[in-house]
């Protein structure tokens, strides 16, 4: 069963994380990946919590959160305006 869609992590993974030594979110993630994608955790962790609650019979406390990726200018990246420029084009010199 796919607990975390995102990054298509199995449950089988994660019990596996756990026998590995995984006791939180963390660790979770750190060996599986789970809650790492694009969701950040927002459709999984709720299972991830249950599985790691069943197994452990502990609560699994929090989990960092980083805030998802959004998109920058290409001028920031390439110092290139967009659209039509004075000067040479690419490649000219």
């Amino acid at each position: 069963m796919i607990i975390c869609r995102c990054e298509e992590v199995l449950l089988s993974e994660i019990e596996e994380a756990i026998r590995d030594g995984a006791a939180d979110l963390n660790g979770i993630k750190r060996r599986t990946r789970a809650g790492m994608g694009l969701c950040q955790g927002q459709t999984c962790r709720r299972h991830l919590e249950g599985v790691l609650r069943s197994k452990l019979g502990t609560p699994p406390g929090p989990a960092s959160v980083r805030p998802p990726l959004f998109p920058i200018p290409m001028e920031a990246v390439t110092g290139l305006r967009e659209g039509p420029q004075e000067g040479p084009r690419w490649g000219e010199e």
